[in-house]
Parts: C-alpha cells; structure tokens; sequence
C-alpha cells in the first residue's frame, strides 16, 4: 500500500486486522481508499505499525505513519476495510466543520475586541487634558478587576511559546492558543495563508495592560497629566498614484527643484525648519558626549550623533517636507529631552533655513541651503552649510559637514533613500583628534547598502577608534565580533508606512499644545494652515491653502523690491564667517512681554 495521502484529522480505528488473506480474483472492487492503485490478484502487502502503539487503541494522527508491505491471503474479504474509512470520512468533515466554526467564531471576536480597543484608545488619547472623569476612574478600576479575574482562571491549555506569552497578554493569548491548536489540527494541504498573517500581525501594543497603563497616566494623584503627545496623525497620507511626476518634472531635467511647484499630495505635513529639529531625535547621544571624560571616546558619540541625523528619512523617500515662506519661525522645547530649539527661515533665494538649539550639555547650530537636481530617474538633494557642536564643559566646538541624498525611482517603482559622501568632524578648538565618516554608495554588484565606515585618528594620523553599521540600522565601535553598539533607531510607531514613514519623534513635531499655543508667535510652522489641512487628511483644502501662502509670499516680495528693501530675519543675524547664528532674543520676547504683545508679519 502506499502511503495515505495526508487528511484533516486521523480516525480512531479500534481494532487493526493483523491475520493475512488473499483477495478475491474476479470479485467486483469497492472504494480502493485504503489500497494501493497497483493493487493485483496476487501481490501481497504488509501493514506495519509502530512499537509503540498498541492493538487496542490505535491513532493515526495528522502526520500519517508508514505503511508497507503484508501478505494478504484469500481467506477473508476487504469488507471491514472499505465501511470502516467511509464512517470515518464523515467523522472527519463533521469534526473539521466545528473546528472551522469556532475558529471564525473566535476570529471575528478577536476582530471586535480589537477595533473596540483601537476606539477607546483614541477617546482617551482625545481627553487627556480634561479632568478625569466617573466613567474614566470607573473603566480603570473594571479593567484592574478584569485582569485580576484573567489571571486566576485560565481554561485553556497553553501552548504558546514563552516570547508569545511576555508579548502577549494571558487573555488573548488564551484565543491565540486555541487558533494555534486547530491550525495544527488541520491539514497542511489546506493552510490558509491569510490565518499565518492574522497571527503574526497581532503586536505587544495589543494588550490589556498597555490599555490599563494608559488610562492610569492620564490620572496620577486623582488629577490629569498636564498634556500627553500623540501617538499618529488625524489621517493617513493621500493617495499619490494618480500624481503623474513625469509630467511635472520632465521640462526641469537638470534644473533645481526648489523654484517648481508641486502637487500638495507630495508634501508630508512638517517643513524643512521641522526637519532641521528632527536631527535631534536621539540629542541623548550630546548628553553622553558631554559626561565623557576621554576625548577620542567623545568623538565616538559626536560622530554617532552626526549619523544618526539621517535615520529618520530610511522611510521617507515617498515625500518631501513644506518649502517655509520666508520669515516662517519653528519652535521646539521639550523638558523631557532637556533642550529647547528655534528655527527660522532667513532667506527665500536662495533657500536658507537656521536653526539654534540650547541644553545644559550643549549647544547645537546649523544653517542650512538645499540645491535639489532632477536627473530623470533619480532626484540628488546637495546640502550647503555647517553644523555646529558645543561641549561647555570641555570647551569643545565641534564642526562637521552634510553628504548628498539621493532619491531613486522618482517616476515608477519603489522609491528608496541613499545618503553618500564623507563627513569630515573636527574640533576647532583643540586637534587632538579628527573624525572621518564615509557613507557608502550602492553598486550595482553589492546588495549590501546604507553601510558606513569611519575612522577617529589621533594628531598624528593614527587610527585610535573604528566605526561601522549602517545609518538606518546602527553603529558600533570597534572591530568584529567584538565591537560594541554605541546606537541603535528607535523602534517605529505602529503602521507608519500610512502615516509618511514618520518616527514617533516626527509624529510630535506638528503637535499643538494647548498650552503652548498661547506663547507662539503666529508666524510658527503649526498655524499654517496648508500643512494643518494636509496632516488632517484635507487634501483639496490644503492644495488651496498653499497656493494662496505661496501668492501672498510673491507679494510681500514684490513690495519689498519696489521699495528697495530687503527682508530683515527676526531672530538669526549673519555672522562674520558668512554663517546665520542666533541672536539670543527669541525666549527673552517670549517671556516679556510675550509675542502676542507685539508687532508679528502676517504669513498666512
């Protein structure tokens, strides 16, 4: 006999028949489902079955065992052979048919439970600044009660692995459990791809106890938090399918970029005075630097930190940041970072945005001018300008330069980000050692990309420290395998591939406190209302808006030619080396007498 083709779920079969018989020569054959189809007059087979099973009570389980070869002799007939597999066929679909039942039963109550879950979350994240109430405290202490009740009685056998159980919390991996028991349960012909999926998209975010933390940080000591960031955006980014950029970019082959107006559908809701901020998403790696006492160690981190600024676009290459109008202000301070930023567009042609950023630990400066160049299949972005570093402490002032960006498949295909070029750090101030960092560029024969390389070398050249990783994944000093990790990303936000690729970081750089809303000026990035719109998911709107931002900006300038002035930034100065710095006035005017006291431009 050959073996039986593989079925839902094994019969039971009580008694095997271990005498052998001969077959009938001319008698007319019933179903051949437990005989092989080269089955003759006179050919004999053997059913052999494991040791360890006994007569009494045998079970072929999913995975069939191994039949071969028995003599058959013609002393007794195939009859038990033939009713016995029929009665368990029926067994089997009716046994696979409850089993399919629950399993969509459990599947579409997972289902619930989870779009319940996602809308009381949005609800609670939508009244965090109001005071608690009844019905909140009420919630927190049911869901407490709920667990508690969980986690002493748990009907199910588990038989996740130890990872599934500290992801997941016990009462939904109660359900887990039991998918995975039919889904072993049933033939591997009939696995659907769609259930693997189902399973492996359920995360540590979907979880009880992250639903019970959340609700008792929204109240501490009977009173509300004073404000809590936001995990996404009101809306998902639009659909840009229909955005044919061949059309809008095939008369500007080889021509800057920056002077041609594009479809608002392209923007992602923050601007380049954003993205200048955004570089200090891991400023931990300044704070370090700053309590380093060994200065080649200290150049580890500033070159870390140097790296690490390009981390946030590995998913970003679909968009492009807001052209700020000139005059357009950007204000970050965040207490739970230690550093406050300002940001100001200080020139239209050509495009300069500066930024300045204080801490206890240091001081960081830049000012920044894109030239963006279409070359038919790709888009370079060459930046000008440099990046300033200051370690109070040690007196350090570290300088470095930024590489070119490359966009490739702008016209079809997956668009994909590359950083290449080389990096050059150095400390005005002392020249104990250099940094060189370089970025590798992709080639055609290697599919190992984002790589880079650097070297920290003493004043006489000699190579002290090493570095290597990728930007986007992380970095690490030293020489394999026993190099250590000075950095790694932090881990994306959940479906951020429809929220623009944004970082839990950029996610809170448009936010809008309350609060602070009260201090801004009203030249700040998060009154425009073009990006408001976009972020809000307003397309049509936000189109209108821009349009008329921008036709406002062209008659600011136009008064200004015709009366032979030229605009004078609010809150940056040009320096004597050709570099905007910051004039140290911005938090003063915020203070006293406060922006709303005084004369503002009107932007939008």
């Amino acid at each position: 006999m050959e073996v039986l083709h593989r079925t839902y779920s094994a019969p039971s079969i009580s008694v095997l028949q271990a005498s052998t018989f001969e077959s009938p020569k001319k008698e007319k054959r019933t179903q051949r489902r437990w005989r092989a189809k080269g089955y003759g007059k006179d050919s004999k087979t053997t059913l052999q079955v494991p040791s360890c099973t006994s007569s009494d009570s045998i079970r072929l389980h999913a995975s069939n065992p191994n039949l071969s070869t028995v003599d058959l002799p013609n002393d007794k007939c195939c009859s038990e052979n033939t009713d016995s597999p029929s009665d368990a066929s029926k067994l089997q679909e009716e046994f696979y048919h409850v089993a399919n039942n629950l399993h969509s039963t459990l599947k579409s109550a997972f289902s619930i439970i989870t779009t319940e879950r996602g809308k009381l979350k949005q609800t609670l994240d939508c009244e965090a600044g109001q005071p608690p109430s009844a019905q909140m405290i009420g919630l927190k202490n049911a869901l407490a009660s709920k667990q508690d009740s969980i986690d002493g009685s748990r009907p199910l056998v588990h038989q996740a692995s130890n990872e599934s159980r500290n992801s997941i919390t016990e009462s939904l991996s109660e359900f887990f459990d039991a998918q995975e028991v039919l889904l072993s349960a049933s033939s591997s012909e009939n696995e659907a791809s769609d259930d693997e999926s189902y399973i492996s998209d359920i995360s540590d975010n979907i979880s009880v106890d992250n639903l019970s933390n959340e609700v008792e940080s929204c109240v501490q000591n009977g009173s509300p938090q004073p404000f809590r960031r936001r995990f996404c955006l009101p809306a998902p980014g639009p659909d840009t399918s229909n955005i044919s950029l061949w059309n809008i970019l095939r008369n500007n082959i080889g021509k800057d970029l920056s002077k041609v107006a594009m479809p608002v559908q392209l923007n992602e809701p923050l601007n380049t005075l954003q993205r200048l901020c955004e570089e200090l998403e891991y400023s931990e790696l300044l704070d370090t630097a700053a309590e380093t006492q060994d200065p080649f160690q200290r150049m580890v981190y500033i070159a870390t930190f140097a790296i690490s600024a390009y981390a946030s676009s590995y998913y970003r290459a679909g968009s492009k940041p807001f052209n700020p109008v000139l005059g357009e202000t950007y204000e970050c301070e965040r207490k739970d970072k230690g550093f406050r930023c300002i940001a100001e567009q200080v020139s239209h042609h050509p495009p300069i945005s500066a930024c300045h950023t204080e801490s206890e630990n240091f001081v960081f400066w830049q000012d920044m001018r894109w030239k963006n160049k279409f070359w038919g299949k790709s888009m370079e972005i060459v930046p000008v300008g440099t990046t300033h570093v200051i370690l109070p402490k040690f007196g350090d002032h570290y300088e470095w330069n930024k590489i070119t960006s490359c966009i490739h498949n702008i016209l079809s295909g997956q668009r994909w980000i590359e950083h290449y070029g080389e990096i050059s750090i150095r400390n005005s101030n002392s020249d104990i050692c250099q940094c060189k960092v370089t970025f590798i560029k992709a080639k055609y024969w290697n599919s190992d990309v984002n790589g880079v390389e650097g070297t920290i070398t003493d004043g006489n050249g000699k190579v002290v420290q090493r570095l290597f990783g990728k930007w986007h994944e992380g970095v690490y000093c030293g020489v394999p395998p026993s190099a250590n990790c000075v950095w790694r990303p932090n881990p994306m936000p959940n479906d951020f591939e429809q929220y623009y690729g944004f970082t839990k970081f950029a996610l809170e750089l448009n936010e809008l406190d309350p609060v602070t809303k009260l201090l801004l000026p009203p030249t700040d990035t998060r009154f425009r209302q073009d990006q408001r719109l976009l972020e809000e998911g307003n397309v049509e709107l936000a189109e209108e808006q821009k349009q008329r931002i921008e036709h406002l900006q062209r008659e600011r300038r136009r008064v200004l030619e015709e009366n032979n002035m030229t605009h004078q930034p609010r809150f940056f100065r040009k320096s004597s080396e050709d570099t905007w710095v910051s004039k140290q006035t911005y938090w003063d005017l915020r203070k006293d007498p406060g922006f709303a006291n005084l004369d503002n431009p009107v932007l939008w």
